[in-house]
């Protein structure tokens, strides 16, 4: 009982206290989102071409990108969805965190070198090489549109519940307005900045993402005497969960359809990352293929220190705030890394209130710099594969070619704000392994086919392409993430889901595969052994590479 009081009392104390705040909390939050908007316009003035549009001029350095990367990759997923998952599961949210990162080995092994030298601004170059344009574009076009609609999502989700949380809006209304907000300030980042904008935003925030995450790691540490034991212990005790908390199955492996689960979101985690659309564009960013194979690397010292902070942050959460004032305020947790911001500056106080505002401007200028990147991936595929090779059959000029992107980005971003309406109540880390689960059943095998194997054909990549999207889509639709689980559905109230796992992983990427192979056999096309000669040697060695 006592307990209970003292947590209602605390939520109480951070309400008043963020109220009496607000004007500071505001300031500081606007200051972040002018920054960033000046920026774009900075970087805007400066894109004058259709590669300074798609790829910023390939003037970026390895580190420069590797930190762009870093920065697009650590989405709302990684600091809101995550923090809130091991606060809220222990052990089984902390997988989250190995996945995301092991994925980035598949990346920089199988995908970064060949596809830098091989493409010019998107997915559907690779394709195009060897295989009939306009079906394998038009393909590539779909498929890249549809996964980053999906990482959209999660993006939505994680700022309305930032800034709902900053501005003491409890209302949907309010909620659906915010993510509106987020969608418009999408839209003016990539049709001003392109991707020199969105690069430069994405290096900014990163670095304030890394120096938030070190600030709150430490004071976290300094709680506990930097005894993480003692945090652990803590946090086990603080969970009413006591030592499953720390082990795994409190999540995943209560039943056999969750140890499945488990095995479906690790395969798309791990997959996934070397088909997401608006990481494959960011190495044409650089000048040469070693220079994309050395921002992987880099990226990857970057990212791993930051999940390893994930620990910290998700345990302290659940140490020092509790499960039932993090539910409190967002049922899947994805308000934890503020409430444990507010907490640290001290509930009540300016300290603290400033400790919200800065995390939550960070966290918040995280999702804008992931959706500039996203939105840009997806009208440029659209506006290079499907408008210029497909519609206009190549005749398009680079001019009319940007302005059919910029009309992309606008219509991508209406249907962004309209499907993260629906997802606001949703964890952002299950939001995005749903994406993970899309570009590896879609675009993975179809890449890796691309690339690796020379009896692929047309007819091979679209079986792969289209069954891969369809089967990941649906499954996804008819699964308890859409309907049937009335705290965290997207739509509640309703149960038309049949497919019992959250995430389409397990069946939908090994299918993408089969049909790749499968329609390749079965094709009638004589695969182009010259051309496939020509891809080979230009994807490992960069001749001839743009």
């Amino acid at each position: 009982m006592s307990a209970a009081y003292h947590s209602q009392n605390v939520v109480t104390l951070a309400a008043s206290s963020t109220s009496e705040h607000r004007p500071l909390i505001i300031s500081l939050f606007a200051l972040f989102v002018v920054a960033t908007l000046g920026i774009t316009v900075w970087a805007g003035r400066q894109t004058k071409s259709a590669s300074d549009f798609y790829a910023g001029g390939r003037q970026f350095t390895a580190f420069q990108n590797g930190l762009a990367v870093s920065g697009d990759y650590m989405s709302a997923a990684s600091f809101l969805g995550i923090a809130g998952a091991i606060a809220l599961f222990g052990y089984d949210g902390f997988l989250y965190s190995i996945g995301f990162l092991v994925a980035w080995l598949v990346a920089l092994l199988l995908v970064a070198e060949p596809l830098r030298n091989s493409g010019r601004y998107t997915m559907g170059d690779v394709l195009a090489y060897r295989m009939r344009q306009r079906p394998v574009r038009t393909a590539a076009g779909v498929s890249t549109i549809i996964v980053s609609i999906f990482y959209l999502l999660a993006q939505m989700a994680g700022a309305g519940v930032l800034v709902s949380l900053l501005l003491g809006i409890t209302s949907d209304a309010g909620k659906i307005l915010i993510v509106a907000l987020v969608g418009v300030l999408m839209i003016v980042y990539v049709t001003i900045g392109g991707m020199k904008g969105t690069t430069w935003v994405q290096m900014v925030k990163a670095v304030l993402l890394i120096a938030g995450a070190i600030l709150m790691t430490f004071m976290v540490l300094w709680k506990f005497d930097f005894n993480v034991s003692d945090l652990l212990g803590t946090a086990a005790e603080k969970s009413g969960h006591g030592a499953s908390f720390l082990e795994p199955g409190l999540k995943y492996g209560a039943t056999g359809t969750s140890k499945l689960d488990f095995l479906s979101l690790g395969i798309a985690l791990v997959l996934g990352t070397a088909g997401l659309p608006h990481i494959l564009i960011r190495f044409y960013t650089v000048p040469t293929a070693k220079a994309a194979r050395k921002s992987v690397n880099w990226a990857i010292g970057i990212i791993g220190a930051f999940y390893l902070m994930t620990i910290a942050l998700g345990f302290g959460a659940a140490a020092l705030i509790g499960p039932d004032e993090i539910r409190a305020k967002n049922p899947a947790g994805n308000a934890a890394a503020p409430q444990l911001a507010e907490y640290l500056g001290g509930v009540g106080t300016t300290g603290g209130a400033v400790m919200l505002a800065v995390i939550s401007a960070v966290a918040f200028a995280t999702i804008l710099a992931v959706v500039a990147g996203l939105t840009l991936a997806s009208s440029s595929s659209f506006a290079h594969d499907i408008y210029a090779n497909v519609i206009r059959k190549g005749k398009a000029t680079e001019k009319e070619e940007m302005r059919a992107a910029r009309w992309a980005t606008v219509f991508i971003g209406a249907a962004a704000i309209l499907l993260g309406a629906f997802a606001r109540d949703m964890n952002v880390a299950g939001l995005v392994a749903l994406a993970f689960a899309v570009a590896a059943s879609a675009n993975l095998p179809t890449l890796l086919y691309s690339l690796f194997w020379k009896r692929f054909t047309t007819q091979g990549a679209l079986w792969s392409i289209y069954g891969g999207l369809a089967s990941s889509v649906i499954l996804v639709l008819f699964s308890p993430v859409v309907s049937g689980n009335a705290k965290t559905s997207m739509f509640k109230g309703v149960d038309f889901a049949w497919f019992p796992l959250e995430n389409p992983g397990l069946i939908s990427i090994p299918l993408g595969f089969l049909l790749g192979w499968i329609g390749s056999l079965l094709s009638k096309e004589e695969p182009d052994k010259g051309k496939y000669a020509e891809l080979e040697v230009k994807s490992l060695t960069g001749i001839g590479a743009h």
